[in-house]
């Protein structure tokens, strides 16, 4: 009896290629969550202890501090951002890998005391990145909290009325949103340096104030018209050696054209925005107090700056951000 020969088309071929027992490298979440894993205990090696900890536990815990920064930042880095999806996702398909996983509450409560070492792992990488940038671009970026419509009905992250979303106006959606105002600082390529996360009436120019304490200096920033001001001009360049270039307004006098060089400077940190709120959902809110969402902004940020490094590492474009994992 003849045995019978499998004939593919180049399409049947693929499509065998990539079923779900075949997934690729960069959508395993084990894989991906050791690799994270040794970044951070080779970032934070004098900090930790022997169990991996920051601090010591009179009960030693079944996840270490440094396996709870690597979970977070794996699944964030593979578009999970949802803690439910998460644990459903490795008690069904990753129970083998994570036989001592911790409950999901516990898991949220100790992220978010951990924020500010995810925020030191963050200025460590974009250090090692950023070394011998001399330009820098500032901008900002809405962060709603919820629909506009239920602005009076809505309790997120009112635990405080000075730190209580508000509404502001999108002048690239031209449209009024309720939430808060994420401000950053990137480099020329495209990694983060500095941030914060102010209200939504908060107009762009006072985050110029804070930026002199953010370790800038002796540099190029550059910023759109919502950042023209000469008594901060002034102000960032005596004190920090920082040289602004905003665009001049129409109806200024002596008005100058931009240098081509600084519009295109600009379109980096656009292209930046942008893979925030695609890939990494930046306006998909899931959080219920200021902490909670100032750590899932963080932790978003952080990822980039991980990714990114992991291409530097592998000689790939620094912003490929997609393909990062997929080695």
């Amino acid at each position: 009896m003849k045995e019978k020969v499998a004939h593919f088309t180049e399409k049947q071929y693929i499509k065998e290629q990539l079923r779900p027992s075949k997934l690729f490298f960069m959508h395993n979440l084990s894989t991906n969550f050791r690799l994270f894993l040794d970044i951070t205990k080779s970032v934070f090696r004098s900090q930790i202890n022997t169990d991996n900890n920051f601090k010591f536990y009179p009960r030693k815990p079944k996840f270490s501090d440094c396996e709870i920064l690597a979970l977070t930042l794996a699944a964030e880095s593979i578009g999970i951002d949802s803690e439910s999806y998460l644990f459903g996702k490795l008690r069904s398909d990753y129970s083998a890998d994570f036989p001592q996983l911790i409950h999901r509450c516990n898991f949220n409560r100790r992220k978010k005391s951990l924020g500010s070492y995810l925020q030191q792992l963050n200025q460590y990488l974009s250090s090692q990145l950023n070394e011998g940038e001399n330009i820098f671009i500032v901008d900002s970026v809405p962060v709603p909290v919820c629909r506009i419509v239920r602005e009076k009905s809505s309790k997120i992250c009112k635990e405080k009325f000075e730190t209580a979303p508000d509404k502001g106006y999108s002048a690239v959606n031209k449209a009024w949103y309720y939430g808060y105002k994420l401000h950053l600082v990137t480099s020329v390529k495209g990694v983060f340096h500095s941030m914060d996360l102010s209200r939504a009436s908060v107009h762009d120019i006072r985050y110029l104030d804070d930026i002199k304490c953010s370790g800038l200096n002796n540099c190029t920033l550059v910023g759109d018209k919502g950042y023209l001001s000469k008594t901060h001009q002034i102000d960032l360049f005596s004190t920090a050696k920082i040289e602004l270039k905003t665009p001049m307004r129409s109806n200024q006098n002596n008005k100058e054209p931009v240098e081509p060089v600084f519009k295109r400077v600009r379109k980096r940190i656009e292209t930046l925005f942008a893979q925030l709120c695609d890939q990494f959902m930046l306006k998909r809110n899931y959080a219920k107090s200021v902490a909670g969402l100032s750590v899932r902004i963080l932790n978003k940020i952080t990822a980039i700056t991980c990714l990114q490094f992991i291409n530097k590492q592998n000689n790939r474009p620094l912003n490929h951000l997609k393909y990062a994992l997929a080695f």
